[in-house]
């Protein structure tokens, strides 16, 4: 055969495993257990079944894997956005920071009196399980969406814990040990790098914002290429500033997440495309490090299960539930945030860079971290959707939507707000006739119902959750606010379904 065989093969074979692996996620659907778990234990399994496949080197592992996780946050920020995470701020920050401190320092304890690690290897140790994955909770529940701060808490905890984790990991690490010294040395590294990377990421962001507005570009390809490669620019930047280019791209992608763009719809549809392949790569990458011999290891996989079944059920509950509790959540929506900790791709990643500083028992350490993982996505993530429904949790199912409509213009329109008709506000259930605190100057163009576009009179009646697009002449966000999304007070002496 010529050269060119071998590479034809080579690429048939890899599209073809793509292929499977996309697939894979109607299987999920069905099992309940999510994609990525499937990925890892099916790459774990192939890399021992295959003798031509073998494990990649660490530092490609790294560098793959740190790509993948930038394109992740990039895309988590955008999809949370400035106004939803605001909504949950001081939450995301105190689960995401400090949550995953004690999560760590708790986990630490646990590992160096069961299984009689040093005080610094089970430091290393419960810092690699401590962050979490939300996308594998979405992932779990499939077409169904949780309603409320929680979600967006689990999305936000995800973004700010990974961060935090790998900051605090490598600060760790360069201390090669435990002193006084060496936690000031932590704190301090830790600390840098959080503010550099929350800074680089807001500036930038805005920069961004402000390069994707003012810029324009020949060809409306370019605008998502232009974003990607603004992303890992930033990243770098902060990398190289000391600063945590995770935090940086996450808080930049929070940074742009509300604001209109040219072609925004366009930038968030090929990032949250190549977050789905970011995501694939990390755990099918992931997966051929796991050698399977050493997982089935006494001393590997007991502790694993021990340390990811009592920080699923004891530890998590106990320490996040106590940084939770200024926030005064329903009780139900507080719960499922407590029992849904997953974990992802990061803790293996972590697990790698114990193996690539030669931490004294790294092997066992990594082949730990992933009986964790492996713990969390297939075994822990089965009983999520049993979870919500045992806490009726307030839930909208997720269809998908492969129509749209829309228009292409040549500037920036002026004067479009869009708007989601809120249940027990003023313009739910009245017709459109009757909105006598309409602006007379705004008026609405497009109403959208279960999915379906709707024709607009002055008989239809409007109903809550309905997706309505108005044209205005002036600013009149506050009013239209008001009108759409603001449920109205329930009079003294009336309960909320307007009896006596």
């Amino acid at each position: 055969m010529t050269d060119t065989e071998p590479f034809a093969l080579t690429i048939v074979l890899v599209a073809a495993i793509g292929l499977v692996v996309v697939l894979s996620s109607r299987l999920s659907s069905s099992l309940k257990v999510p994609t990525p778990a499937l990925v890892l234990v099916g790459s774990a399994i192939a890399v021992k079944v295959v003798p031509q496949l073998h494990a990649p080197a660490e530092l490609s592992v790294d560098k793959l894997v740190t790509v993948a996780l930038a394109c992740l946050l990039f895309d988590g920020g955008m999809g949370i956005g400035r106004h939803r995470f605001a909504s949950a701020a001081r939450s995301i920050i105190v689960v995401g920071v400090v949550g995953t401190f004690l999560t760590a320092a708790a986990a630490a304890l646990l590992v160096h009196v069961a299984f009689g690690f040093g005080w610094y290897v089970s430091l290393l140790l419960a810092t690699a399980i401590a962050p979490t994955d939300p996308a594998v909770v979405f992932s779990v529940l499939g077409r169904q969406q949780v309603t409320g701060p929680a979600g967006t808490i689990l999305e936000g905890e995800s973004g700010a814990n990974d961060p935090v984790g790998i900051a605090l990991m490598a600060s760790l690490v360069e201390a090669h040990g435990l002193s006084g010294t060496a936690f000031l040395h932590v704190a301090a590294d830790f600390l840098e790098q959080m503010a550099v990377g929350a800074a680089i990421g807001i500036v930038g962001g805005r920069a961004l914002l402000w390069f994707m507005r003012a810029v324009p570009l020949p060809g409306e390809g370019l605008y998502p290429l232009r974003t990607l490669a603004s992303a890992f620019v930033l990243f770098g930047v902060a990398t190289l500033a000391h600063g945590s280019g995770f935090l940086a791209v996450f808080v930049a992608g929070i940074m742009l997440g509300d604001e209109r763009a040219p072609y925004k719809r366009e930038i968030e549809r090929f990032h949250a495309a190549l977050a789905s392949l970011a995501e694939i790569v990390a755990f099918v990458v992931l997966g051929l490090t796991v050698h399977l011999d050493e997982l089935a290891h006494a001393n590997v996989w007991i502790p694993g299960l021990i340390l990811g079944v009592s920080v699923a059920i004891v530890v998590r509950p106990i320490l996040v539930g106590l940084c939770l509790l200024p926030a005064h959540l329903p009780r139900a929506q507080r719960d499922f945030v407590l029992l849904t900790g997953l974990k992802g791709a990061v803790p293996i990643l972590l697990g790698g860079y114990l193996l690539s500083a030669h931490v004294s028992g790294a092997q066992r350490l990594y082949g730990i971290v992933v009986v964790v993982v492996v713990f969390s996505v297939a075994v822990h993530a089965s009983v999520v959707p049993g979870i919500a429904r045992l806490l009726t949790l307030p839930m909208q199912p997720i269809e998908l939507e492969p129509w749209a409509l829309g228009v292409r213009l040549r500037n920036e329109p002026a004067g479009v707000a869009r708007v989601v008709v809120a249940k027990g506000s003023s313009a739910d259930g009245c017709c459109v006739d009757e909105l006598t605190e309409l602006p007379p100057h705004a008026w609405i163009t497009l109403l959208v119902r279960d999915g379906q576009l709707m024709a607009v009179r002055g008989s239809t009646r409007l109903m809550a959750g309905d997706e309505l697009t108005l044209l205005t002449d002036g600013d009149d966000t506050a009013t239209l606010t008001a009108l759409f999304e603001t449920a109205r007070p329930t009079p003294p002496g009336e309960n909320a379904t307007g009896q006596h």
